[in-house]
């Protein structure tokens, strides 16, 4: 293996997580566009029964994926030195998760197939069994592209085997119209990562677990901490399902996801690139409190507008996308929204948290709220239903991500009005555009009664508010002499990027220039 990454220069940090996050939010579009063209193209080519035997296959690997998290890549990310004995620990520790894994898949392969009465689940599920082991041996050394900030090349580490599996599904579903289009695919891009993770990265692993103990303690809460957020995440639909049925939990399931849209498609990803900035703040003593605030600060100055235009469009979009048999979602969207948007606040301190290893306060957090969740959806589903369902959801977020800001500005000393100061004209913008789109009635409209009176809604309110919030938010900041804040950071990181798009060109108009001079 080359040379262990060193921690990256204090001042370069933030500008090389917001760099990162762009490749991160890329690989999420890339993901989200190749999963919808090749879901438009099998949808003709395979019957619904293929997608639904892979999906139970692929859902029982997943959740014991989950079940056997041990954040061992986190582990290594948030060293100041791993050693060579360190990442070969590591991955020692995936080989053993990844043949654990298999070896339950195989024990539950024939039995899952006589319980669904389909034989074909277990021979799907074995050959996940199989893709368990593959993606186990997968180089570790590939850790040292967080480390490094080098996220473009995660970015080829992922698409390019996620393509290869594409291409393969497609071609088998054309040739034979089978479930095996699916696998395939899915072995396909298993094989080709791990095939590309050895070529990227020179490390070869040892098996030893010398080092366990170092790793030890990180990891046993990183599970312990993965298992209450399935409880958390997963009691709702239990609790719902008891009370009021399954149609009232496909309601709630389609609520979440699309109030979970500014979470999933900017903060998560965002997210990722953070836990390397934090890990790499703390390893080279850079004020860690004062770059959080000014990452929460400038991705709320994305997820609060995004948030909020969620809940006000839920109408004409879920009339679009689900058609008019789904109206009863749009309340609970547009009572969670707003409160997704705050992901912000739980996210970055989960990550702050995790950098420094304070996973046990992440754990008792995520089990109060739990508790608490399970509790409001008890009083309140019986008097409000579903929409009583939303509400102890959103208290549940607001407390638990409440309970992150407070905990990590007392931890490393953050001020909220520092917080105010960098908020206030996202804040003042957000105000704006909310008022605006309900004065022009673009915004929390009723259930439309057409798709045409849909879209016609959408193609106004969603201009109309995304013009308001900037053109707000640029006055105030300019009328306050341009102040540092995120404003000042999403300018530095336009102007950083153009600068290097431009460079990349520079050299060779300059080979260009040498050549018809030699001419």
């Amino acid at each position: 293996m080359t040379a262990i990454s060193k921690p990256p220069t204090s001042n370069h940090i933030l500008m090389k997580t917001a760099r990162g996050a762009g490749w991160i939010v890329g690989w999420r579009m890339a993901k989200r566009f190749i999963g919808l063209g090749s879901m438009l193209v099998l949808a003709r080519l395979l019957v619904p029964a293929d997608f639904g035997l892979v999906a139970l296959g692929t859902g029982l690997a997943a959740s014991l994926d989950t079940l056997s998290a041990v954040g061992v890549e986190d582990a290594l990310v948030r060293e100041t030195l791993p050693s060579r004995e360190l990442y070969d620990t590591g991955f020692t520790i995936n080989v053993l998760r990844g043949l654990l894994t298999a070896i339950i898949l195989t024990a539950v392969a024939y039995p899952a197939g006589w319980f669904f009465r389909d034989s074909r689940l277990a021979t799907v599920i074995l050959v996940l069994a199989a893709c368990a082991v593959v993606s186990a041996f997968t180089n570790i050394g590939t850790v040292t592209f967080r480390r490094d900030f080098a996220f473009d090349r995660e970015f080829v580490l992922l698409i390019l085997p996620r393509l290869a599996g594409l291409v393969v599904t497609i071609t088998v579903a054309f040739v034979w119209r089978s479930y095996w289009a699916l696998i395939g695919g899915i072995a396909t891009a298993r094989v080709a990562q791990l095939i590309l993770s050895y070529t990227m990265h020179p490390h070869r692993s040892q098996f030893t677990l010398r080092e366990w103990r170092r790793l030890a303690g990180f990891s046993a809460w990183t599970w312990a901490l993965s298992i209450a957020a399935i409880v958390r995440d997963r009691t709702d639909s239990f609790v719902i399902g008891r009370l009021l049925g399954d149609a009232a939990v496909g309601t709630y399931a389609f609520g979440i996801e699309l109030s979970n849209l500014p979470t999933t498609e900017v903060v998560g990803p965002l997210s990722r690139a953070c836990f390397s900035g934090f890990s790499a703040a703390r390893q080279s003593g850079e004020d860690v409190g004062r770059m959080y605030l000014r990452v929460i600060v400038a991705v709320a100055l994305i997820s609060f507008p995004a948030g909020v235009g969620v809940s006000a469009v839920a109408a004409p979009i879920i009339r679009l996308m689900l058609g008019s048999n789904w109206h009863s979602v749009v309340p609970l969207v547009e009572v969670l929204g707003p409160f997704c948007a705050t992901t912000v606040f739980g996210f970055m301190g989960a990550n702050l948290l995790s950098a420094y290893g304070m996973l046990a306060l992440q754990f008792r957090i995520t089990i109060a709220t739990a508790v608490l969740r399970v509790a409001l959806l008890v009083v309140l589903i019986p008097w409000y239903g579903l929409f009583g369902a939303a509400l102890a959801a959103a208290a549940g977020i607001l407390v638990e991500y409440t309970s992150y800001l407070f905990l990590t500005f007392r931890r490393f000393g953050v001020r909220f009005r520092n917080l105010w100061s960098g908020l206030w004209r996202t804040l003042l913008a957000l105000s704006a555009m909310t008022l605006v789109l309900q004065q022009l009635g673009w915004g929390w409209t009723p259930f439309p009664q057409t798709d045409a009176a849909a879209a016609l809604t959408l193609a106004f309110a969603i201009p109309t508010g995304a013009a308001t919030y900037i053109l707000v938010l640029l006055i105030t900041w300019i009328a306050s002499g341009r102040p540092p804040g995120p404003e000042t950071d999403f300018r530095s990181l336009i102007l950083d990027g153009w600068s290097r798009l431009a460079a990349r060109f520079q050299p060779d108009r300059g080979r260009q220039a040498a050549v018809q001079s030699h001419d």
